[in-house]
């Protein structure tokens, strides 16, 4: 890892680039989000969905996604795996109503023939973490207590994944971490792993791809930073463990505890991510601590690929779909 300091940056301003507007009071405006003109794919699967309320103090909800054909309460069909999946935005953008992410969770629906639950967690610098994480854990809860049908009849809670892209996946970690010591209390809900997508992570010390991809034009280095500086807690710095992955004092009791639990995680990770070097980081960690990992690096894919080129990212449904199936197995 290098100590070097980055270049300086003359050409990208972090708040155009991530449409945002500092306010007085520490908060920011977020301009109206740039929704595609691309004509909607068809669906070889209808998807239905519903939103359900989870805290209505804190405004979080879910929405889920079921391919219709599993509605059908004369059938003996199997029931399907359940996907609690978050969102990506850098702590600070985006919603389970985001179309992206919508189209998302339908595309994973479809393809990993699976129950997905896309939550909507509080944004920073409103509620700086660990609301979000908070609001991760108080979901698990609700679902393993929900009285819905679409849970009770058709999800099968024995089998259920924590999921996330960029931001989402460190939610989806951190989440696995503060439930692991307890996991016992979310019966009948049973977490058989992580698939964690891009995590997006960071520290104080400059890494060779954070040098190298400086201005990346996706996510370029001034705009991590400035995610992290709103996301983390008053006073943090980068190297506060919801951004750093190796800082261990505070994890290592739960590394341990999911690796007795026999949980895997699946990190999707590639070469043109300006923080590939942080996520090769927790690979490590993770292998360190005996946690199985699969370790899927991709040639190519750049953050957030499955927004930037979905073409670059169907392979990765088979990859998942594997991942799951082997997990449910072990």
């Amino acid at each position: 890892m290098s100590t070097q300091t980055p270049p300086e940056n003359l050409t990208i301003d972090s708040y155009k680039h991530l449409r945002i507007i500092p306010l007085p009071d520490g908060t920011i405006h977020r301009l109206p989000e740039i929704i595609s003109s691309s004509p909607i794919p068809h669906r070889p699967v209808p998807i239905l969905t519903k939103d359900i309320t989870i805290n209505q103090s804190n405004k979080t909800w879910a929405r889920i996604f079921v391919p219709q054909q599993s509605l059908d309460y004369t059938s003996s069909h199997p029931k399907l795996p359940l996907i609690v999946w978050f969102h990506g935005g850098g702590f600070i953008l985006c919603s389970a109503a985001s179309t992206i992410w919508h189209d998302s969770c339908v595309n994973l629906a479809i393809e990993l023939a699976a129950i997905v639950v896309s939550i909507e967690y509080r944004l920073a610098p409103e509620h700086r973490l660990p609301a979000a994480y908070e609001d991760a854990v108080e979901a698990l809860y609700w679902i393993k207590s929900s009285p819905d049908e679409w849970f009770r009849v058709f999800a099968d809670l024995s089998n259920c994944f924590l999921m996330g892209n960029s931001a989402g996946a460190n939610i989806a970690y951190r989440a696995g971490l503060r439930v692991a010591e307890t996991v016992e209390d979310l019966d009948p809900l049973k977490i058989k792993g992580l698939i964690l997508s891009q995590p997006f992570f960071g520290g104080s010390k400059r890494t060779e791809s954070e040098l190298r991809m400086v201005n990346d034009p996706i996510l370029p280095l001034c705009s991590s930073d400035l995610m992290w500086d709103l996301a983390l807690p008053i006073g943090a710095d980068r190297d506060h463990e919801y951004c750093n992955p190796t800082v261990l004092e505070g994890d290592s009791k739960a590394l341990i505890k999911i690796r007795e639990l026999g949980w895997r995680i699946f990190v999707h990770w590639g070469d043109g991510d300006l923080l590939m070097d942080r996520q090769g980081e927790l690979v490590k960690i993770l292998r360190e601590k005996g946690i199985i990992v699969e370790s899927h690096f991709v040639e190519g894919h750049c953050h957030g690929v499955e927004v930037v080129d979905p073409s670059k990212y169907k392979a990765m449904y088979v990859a998942y779909k594997s991942f799951i199936s082997s997990s449910v197995l072990a």
